[in-house]
């Protein structure tokens, strides 16, 4: 069976889509550690796919959604207070909507999401390497090679200081990648074990040694369980809240998907635990205080931070960018524009306001806004319902389905806080991870009508 789904991952069903998906897969080898080069592979396979699948793709109702919205985000920039940024911003969006009606053409079967996810895993290792010996030996890099080929920066000490943030510059933007890859390995781990364990189960039993798993068959088990490890721990010194809550909520996923009573209550409890210490009454707090870890505690209620201006606190920013959506409610203020217009208000450079949707109703208008994220929300939908769907996943494959689900929905919560749009690396995954995700609802949608002619005919 480990022999089947690897050709299934490595050939694509449709031979002539082969080349996009090898080009793909090369992609994804290169992104993590040089991006430019990455992109320039994975757009590359999405455009001969439109090229070799067009009639498909122009007659998929959710292409058309992202057109109307390209439409409606360059006409929101001609109403920008200032145009040119506004249609700079354009390029974090619509070349990304060309490439999802590539690659949604292009993923039509789970072993395709199980080769993207090892391929993520194992280029995560050499970023968590590097994130530690930025914390812990203080390493300091700045390559660049042919412009932007190779540009690897680390500043020693991390950034902001005291936070781990590798290559990817920020640490929150490090929390948000090592979630994906997080989520995704931890799938991988959970297959292999449950591969272990049936291969043992069926395996004849002359003697006790045969209930022994081949040596062989668990190098992957270890692997992932290592890697998982340190993509957790480098996590941990992310230091970043939201990374954090995503993590807990990817292991409560997990928890009640498998049905582990057990690891739901613990996570529970421990999570509990953490929130008494930092937002319990003094005397209650203080009782929790004893065995939690400052760094967790103080963390969460920003003790660890008590001086930092209000300009930089959320509940400022949102205030802000909610005000600009009231003035401007149709068309926004333009793509980009709510750093100059903050910075003017509040005298302190901001790239955005921390909240995807506030910045999109803020910078593109409400129906925009809302738009962008019907189309997401109709992705994630239909997704679930064909997990829900048993006669279309084989048993073995509906949990790599389901990580993919846990990422976009942990792409969603993470963005409640944050932005990851402006960051390529996180850009780039969250639109691949979509693609992947449309790419097997279509093929299931596929499959069911081929199946509908069947049964009349």
């Amino acid at each position: 069976m480990l022999g089947v789904s690897l050709k299934q991952a490595v050939y694509h069903p449709n031979p002539a889509l082969q080349l996009p998906w090898n080009l793909t897969q090369l992609g994804l080898i290169f992104f993590p550690l040089s991006p430019f080069l990455g992109a320039v592979l994975i757009v590359l396979a999405s455009l001969i796919t439109v090229a070799r699948q067009w009639s498909k793709i122009i007659r998929r109702p959710l292409n058309w959604g992202f057109a109307l919205l390209s439409l409606l985000l360059i006409i929101t920039a001609g109403f920008a207070y200032d145009k040119t940024t506004a249609y700079v911003g354009l390029f974090n969006f619509i070349p990304y909507f060309i490439v999802v009606a590539g690659l949604s053409a292009l993923f039509q079967k789970t072993a395709q999401l199980r080769q993207m996810a090892w391929i993520l895993v194992i280029a995560s290792v050499p970023i968590t390497i590097l994130g530690f010996g930025q914390l812990f030996l203080g390493w300091n890099l700045d390559l660049k090679f042919l412009w932007i080929v190779l540009e690897w920066t680390i500043t020693p000490g991390g950034n902001p200081p005291g936070r781990m943030a590798s290559i990817l510059m920020h640490a929150n933007t490090l929390a948000a990648y090592l979630v994906i890859i997080f989520t995704l390995g931890l799938a991988l781990a959970l297959e292999q074990w449950q591969l272990i364990k049936k291969n043992t189960q069926n395996f004849p039993i002359p003697s006790t040694q045969s209930l022994v798993p081949n040596p062989q068959s668990l190098t992957p088990l270890i692997f992932l369980t290592i890697a998982g490890i340190l993509n957790f721990i480098a996590l941990i010194f992310t230091n970043s809240r939201n990374g954090w809550a995503i993590a807990i909520f990817v292991c409560l996923a997990y928890a009640l998907y498998k049905g582990w009573r057990l690891l739901v209550g613990g996570v529970a409890g421990v999570v509990t635990t953490v929130l008494l210490a930092a937002f319990a009454p003094s005397p209650i707090a203080q009782f929790f205080r004893s065995f939690v870890p400052a760094f967790f505690w103080a963390r969460l209620n920003d003790d660890m931070y008590p001086d930092r201006p209000v300009a930089l606190m959320r509940k400022t920013q949102w205030q802000f960018a909610w005000n600009l959506t009231q003035q401007h409610p149709w068309t926004g203020w333009g793509l980009r524009n709510f750093t100059k217009l903050y910075e003017a208000k509040a005298q302190i450079a901001l790239g955005h306001p921390h909240n995807l949707f506030l910045m999109l109703s803020a910078e593109t208008g409400i129906p925009t806004a809302l738009l962008f994220f019907g189309l997401i929300g109709w992705v994630l939908i239909a997704s679930i319902q064909v997990l829900q769907k048993p006669q279309f996943l084989e048993k073995e494959d509906r949990l790599i389905f389901f990580s993919y689900l846990v990422v976009l929905f942990g792409w969603v919560f993470f963005n409640t806080v944050d932005v990851t749009l402006y960051d390529f690396r996180l850009n780039t995954l969250f639109w691949l991870i979509l693609s992947a995700l449309c790419g097997l609802v279509y093929r299931y949608n596929q499959d069911t009508k081929i199946q509908a002619k069947q049964d009349d005919g």
